[in-house]
C-alpha cells in the first residue's frame, strides 16, 4: 500500500482509505472487517458523529480499541443532533468544543488524527470555528484539522484564514467540478484532496444509469461504458479505472472508499495493483463528457 502525507502534516495516510459511513450495524461484523482492511495496509479509517447518530463511532472505536496507535482516525463535527432525531448546522466553537468531547469516548480514545468540519458557508463564524479547532490542537485532543467541503468559496476562506491541512471533497469522472479551481489552489498551497464519490454512487460501476449531477442518464451510461472500455483495454477493472483517475491527480493524498462487505474490501485493495492511469486513457475519458462547472457557492 502506498502511503501519503495530508498537506504539511506528520500524518501519512493510505492511498486507499476507508469510509466508515457504509458500515452496517453489527459491531462484530464491521470489527472483522476493519482488521482485514488494516492487515491489508488501510491505516485510514473515515467517520463522524452524524453517521448513524453516533453508533458508526461506536463501531469504529470497539475496533481499534487495542490497535489505536497504529491507525488514523478522522471524524466530523457540525450536525448537531437535536433532542427529536432531527439535526442542526452548527460551526459554533462552543458547539465544536462540546462535540469534540463525545467524538473521544464513542470512538475510545484521548486524540482525533483528524477532525473535520462536515461541510461548512459563509454565514458560519468562520473565525470562531478555525479557533475551535487551533484550540483542540493546542490541547492534544486533536492532531490536525480539515473540512468536509465542495463549495469553493467555503474552501478559499478556510485556506486564506486557517491551518487546515486536508479538504474532502466530491470529486470523480462524473463529477470533475472541482477541476476548475479547488484542486489547483489546495495543491499550490499543500493541503492535501481526500476523495469521495470516486465511483459516483457506483454509476461508474455498473449500477443502473440515472441523472447525476445535470448529466442525463443518457450521458452517464456513456461514461460507464468507457469506463468499461478502458479497463477492458487495460486489463483492468471499471473499479480500479474510476479511482485512479482521481489518485492520480495532483494534490490528491487518498480516495475514501464506502465499504460495507468483504467484496466491496477486495474491490478496494485491488486499485493499489493498477498503479496508474496512461495519460491517453485518461484524455480519452475526459473527451467523453464536458466537466461542469459550480453554479453554486462560487
Amino acid at each position: 500500500m502506498k502511503y501519503n502525507q495530508l498537506g504539511k502534516s506528520d500524518l501519512q495516510a493510505s492511498e486507499i482509505s476507508y469510509g466508515c459511513m457504509s458500515l452496517q450495524d453489527d459491531h462484530a461484523a464491521n470489527a472483522r472487517l476493519l482488521h482485514q482492511a488494516f492487515d491489508q495496509g488501510i491505516n485510514y479509517f473515515d467517520t463522524a458523529d452524524l453517521y448513524q447518530k453516533g453508533e458508526n463511532e461506536i463501531s469504529v472505536g470497539k475496533a481499534f480499541k487495542g490497535r489505536r496507535s497504529n491507525v488514523l482516525l478522522a471524524t466530523k463535527v457540525g450536525n448537531q443532533l437535536l433532542p427529536d432525531g432531527s439535526t442542526a448546522w452548527n460551526a459554533s466553537k462552543a458547539y465544536i468544543l462540546q462535540a469534540v468531547e463525545q467524538s473521544l469516548r464513542r470512538l475510545q480514545t484521548d486524540y482525533i488524527d483528524l477532525y473535520q468540519l462536515h461541510g461548512g458557508t459563509l454565514d458560519d463564524p468562520i473565525d470562531d470555528t478555525i479557533a475551535a479547532f487551533e484550540q483542540l490542537q493546542q490541547e492534544g485532543k486533536i492532531r490536525y484539522y480539515g473540512i468536509s467541503s465542495i463549495r469553493p468559496n467555503v474552501i478559499r476562506e478556510y485556506m486564506q484564514r486557517s491551518t487546515m491541512v486536508s479538504v474532502m471533497t466530491q470529486y470523480s469522472l462524473l463529477d470533475r467540478r472541482p477541476e476548475e479551481e479547488t484542486l489547483k489552489l489546495l495543491h499550490e498551497h499543500s493541503i492535501s484532496v481526500l476523495v469521495r464519490g470516486s465511483y459516483a454512487q457506483g454509476l461508474l460501476l455498473g449500477k443502473p444509469a440515472k441523472e447525476y449531477l445535470g448529466y442525463s442518464a443518457e450521458e452517464v451510461s456513456g461514461m460507464a461504458a468507457a469506463v468499461r472500455t478502458t479497463a477492458d483495454e487495460l486489463h483492468a477493472a471499471p473499479a480500479q479505472v474510476a479511482a485512479r483517475f482521481v489518485l492520480d491527480t495532483p494534490g490528491v493524498a487518498s480516495a475514501v472508499v464506502g465499504i460495507r462487505t468483504a467484496e466491496q474490501l477486495a474491490e478496494a485493495l485491488r486499485i493499489e495493483a493498477f498503479a496508474s492511469l496512461p495519460s491517453q486513457a485518461r484524455q480519452t475519458l475526459e473527451l467523453v463528457l464536458k466537466s461542469k462547472q459550480y453554479e453554486q457557492h462560487r
